[in-house]
């Protein structure tokens, strides 16, 4: 049984929810770090700097999931949520449960892995 076009929006909706509470949460981790010497030492910059940089690669792989999550609600709206792109075929319930931005059917998905 295919996931229904409500099921399927609210679990979109529910990850997308979820990326931009993440990306509010960790906006300060993200900020530009102030290298004033007198106020901290050099590991401690070097701590700043590295989780800065943590943070922002984190950002930028929440910004990669909003984009499959936008284009998969395009699919939605379109009719072609649930089929690979690739071969057309239904993709498995259970993987767009998992995963409800997934575009391949798993073996498309395998496929693309080699």
């Amino acid at each position: 049984m295919p996931l229904s076009d409500k099921s399927a929006f609210n679990l979109l909706n529910g990850k997308r929810i979820e990326l931009n509470d993440m990306r509010e949460l960790s906006k300060d981790a993200r900020d530009v770090v102030q290298l004033d010497q007198q106020s901290v030492g050099r590991l401690s910059r070097m701590d700043a700097l590295q989780g800065q940089a943590m943070a922002l690669a984190a950002q930028h792989r929440r910004s990669l999931e909003l984009d499959r999550i936008e284009k998969a609600f395009k699919r939605l709206e379109s009719g072609d949520f649930g089929y690979c792109i690739q071969c057309d075929g239904e993709i498995a319930l259970k993987r767009l449960e998992i995963d409800p931005a997934a575009s391949l059917c798993i073996h498309c998905a395998q496929a693309s892995e080699t």
